[in-house]
């Protein structure tokens, strides 16, 4: 038997490297097609692993089918199909099956194009979905179709145990036979290309604590599993090496940072670092104590700081990150402040310039798209150190932005700037100190993938000046009602805010909407008040003069898009309508509403539905009626929503999970994070097991600059 230890070795067809074209039943054709998707090699073929597998124990005789309105299973062959009905909008497709024991129908409403070039008379199929009785006739409107061939048609109907494993796909796939059963042919000629040359890449010891199969096994048994628990195991099998290598890169980054690297010693704060503490108009919490401690004591040590900083909205991170850049300043160093957007730049610029003013400390603001004189004039402010505090978007990344003595970055709001752009900031100094911060509470297992490497510290506590946010649902049928509370509080001097949402797929007719409901409030029930427009479109000239009069108290209402989601700080805003409530992820709903009630007066927000309403949507806004505790919200907006969407767009610089879900297989997640520290703290260069070794360079070689940052 052949030790699963071998390295890759050469083959008589080549390696897991060997280009998919020349996987038998691929092609150049298919080749062009499947790299699309991201499939170049025979390795990639492999990992495309199936969608879902169908079952021959779960498969209902149509004369057996039940209306009880759960998901089933039908196989049958195609006895006819016909489009019915005139007028584009009014056709339908309807197709007939049969099987040994009766027939019924399946009915198309949509992608009529596609589908009626799907079906064959005779072809053999599978249709999943609800199914119903229509006019006495058994029916399913748009199943899951999956077209089978000869041998899985009979294995599905024998008596044997038979499963067939479903593949993604898409229209031009389909087109070119890479349909579901195109998959299963051209990886089924994979799996046996690739016998014998698939290396084990897990230490022995770990494959036996855990009883996980070999590679090569696990590969062929997840597309071809004889049984459910043969696909369970091969699965398990996959996710954790998948998992265990995402920790082994956290655990290098970590360990190189930690014992490798030198960075700054900054000497213990003295007299300017009390004075800022002082110029705080409230007491410090416990809780941002404590983490200025972690904070002074990283930056007093030997080694880079990579902290992460985890607060709730309105927790007062703010505060620890300009105490800190106070330090830097001491120290004999620049301070960096990036923020993901240039509406959030210029808020902290306005918040940190007179703060820094008056203990003598140089601010200044770079932002993208100034007059190249004013921008000539600032490059050498940072460049000579007049300029000690810089704070700025992705423009201080860029090239000629040379600082004299950078010491420490922060970065706000973490996850919207990806791993790369955070190592160039860090290239404007030698090592400097990094501090990320971040409002969205993230639920462990997600943390563990994102900042597994970063030490991180909480904030949960509020300042005791700030008030409970009360949060009410309003249908949009009432919204006479709830202008009318908008109006109250206005006149009792207060300022407030009107949110649209704004997604990228409908942004122009989200935009719009937030412009025409502007030009209508401004001339009618809200006409009384000074109304302001801000969105991200907006020249920045615009966004600085809106936001300038906003905080100075000249505008009473700002409608406004998402642009206003982090940051924004105005202690008299005390009211809040979001609009269209249920587009929005309870995490940044939680985050829009850390706007108001910043100052003494309680914040109310006003989270509008539009009708119809369903009640899962009910459900799931009434928990931010019901807490304030961004942890709570974080975990129960993971868990409807999913780790992909959990921050309402993909992660910058996030682990790429093709198999493994850090939220449903959090469990295997932690097993796989111990086993990867302790590899990585016994074996700091990976020398005692070559094949990990070798396939993490391989992997990874290119990107391993980027394990150095958080």
């Amino acid at each position: 038997m052949d030790s699963p230890e071998k390295t890759e070795r050469k083959h008589p067809y080549g390696s897991l490297d060997t280009e998919v074209q020349f996987v038998p039943g691929v092609g150049p054709g298919r080749a062009r097609q499947l790299a699309r998707i991201g499939i170049e090699t025979l390795r990639d073929l492999l990992y495309y692993l199936p969608r879902r597998y169908l079952d021959r124990s779960l498969i209902v005789p149509i004369n057996s089918l039940d209306l009880s309105n759960r998901e089933v299973t039908v196989v049958g062959k195609v006895a006819a199909f016909k489009t019915i009905g005139g007028g584009a909008h009014r056709q339908r497709l309807e197709v007939r099956i049969v099987d040994d024991t009766g027939s019924l129908r399946a009915v198309w409403f949509r992608g009529l194009n596609y589908w009626r070039g799907a079906f064959q008379v005779g072809q053999a199929v599978a249709f999943s979905g609800k199914a119903k009785l229509h006019r006495d006739y058994l029916q399913m409107a748009h199943p899951a179709v999956d077209f089978l061939d000869e041998d899985e048609d009979l294995g599905l109907r024998a008596k044997t145990g038979t499963i067939i494993s479903l593949y993604p796909s898409t229209d031009v796939l389909a087109r070119v036979g890479l349909d579901s059963l195109g998959f299963r042919r051209v990886i089924a000629a994979g799996v046996k290309l690739s016998k014998g040359m698939v290396p084990e890449i897990l230490p022995p010891n770990l494959r036996t604590k855990h009883k996980l199969l070999i590679r090569e096994r696990a590969l062929h048994q997840v597309h071809f599993p004889k049984k459910m628990p043969e696909k369970d195991a091969a699965l398990k099998r996959l996710k954790y090496e998948e998992l265990f290598a995402i920790q082994i890169t956290l655990a290098l980054r970590q360990i190189r940072r930690k014992h490798r690297q030198k960075g700054i010693q900054f000497p213990h704060p003295g007299a300017l670092t009390r004075n800022a503490l002082k110029q705080f108009p409230f007491e410090m919490t416990q809780g941002q104590l404590s983490v200025l401690t972690d904070v002074r004591q990283d930056m007093e040590s030997e080694h880079p700081m990579n902290r992460l900083l985890q607060g709730d909205v309105g927790a007062g991170k703010t505060a620890v990150a300009m105490t800190a850049l106070t330090m830097a300043v001491e120290g004999g160093y620049q301070g960096a402040f990036m923020a993901p957007t240039e509406v959030l730049a210029e808020q902290h610029y306005r918040t940190l310039k007179p703060f820094f003013e008056k203990l003598g400390i140089c601010t200044l603001l770079l932002i993208g798209g100034l007059p190249a004189g004013k921008r000539r004039e600032k490059l050498t402010a940072i460049n000579n150190g007049e300029a000690q505090i810089v704070i700025g978007t992705h423009a201080l990344i860029q090239e000629g932005v040379d600082f004299h003595k950078l010491g420490l970055v922060i970065i706000d709001e973490q996850h919207r700037f990806g791993v790369a752009q955070r190592l160039e900031l860090r290239r404007k100094g030698k090592t400097p100190d990094v501090l990320v911060l971040t409002a969205t509470p993230i639920p462990r297992s997600l943390a563990l993938t994102l900042y597994g490497d970063l030490d991180v510290s909480l904030l949960k506590e509020r300042p005791g000046h700030r008030q409970p946010i009360v949060t009410r649902l309003y249908s949009g049928r009432k919204r006479d009602e709830f202008f009318s509370k908008l109006r109250e509080e206005l006149l009792k001097g207060r300022q407030g805010f009107v949110v649209y949402p704004l997604v990228e797929k409908s942004e122009k007719l989200d935009l719009q909407a937030a412009v025409d409901a502007y030009e209508e409030l401004k001339s009618g029930i809200m006409k009384d008040f000074r109304l302001e427009l801000l969105h991200g479109r907006l020249p920045t000239e615009e966004k600085e003069r809106v936001m300038t009069a906003f905080a100075r108290g000249d505008v009473d209402l700002l409608i406004s898009t998402t642009v206003i989601e982090v940051g924004i700080d105005v202690p008299n805003a005390t009211v809040m309508a979001v609009m269209g409530a249920q587009r929005f992820g309870l995490s940044q709903l939680h985050q829009l509403r850390g706007r108001v009630g910043r100052g003494q007066h309680r914040g109310v927000c006003v989270l509008v539905v539009d009708p119809p309403v369903t009640k899962e949507a009910k459900a799931r806004l009434s928990v931010l009626e019901q807490t304030e505790d961004g942890f709570i919200i974080a975990e129960e907006d993971l868990r409807i929503r999913g780790g992909g969407e959990f921050f309402g767009t993909r992660q910058h610089g996030a682990p790429d999970f093709k198999i493994a879900d850090p939220i449903d297989d959090r469990e295997l997640l932690e097993v796989a994070r111990k086993d990867a520290f302790d590899l990585v703290s016994k074996d700091p260069d990976l020398r005692q097991f070559e094949p990990l070794r070798l396939h993490f360079e391989k992997a990874y070689g290119p990107r391993m600059e980027l394990m150095d940052v958080g």
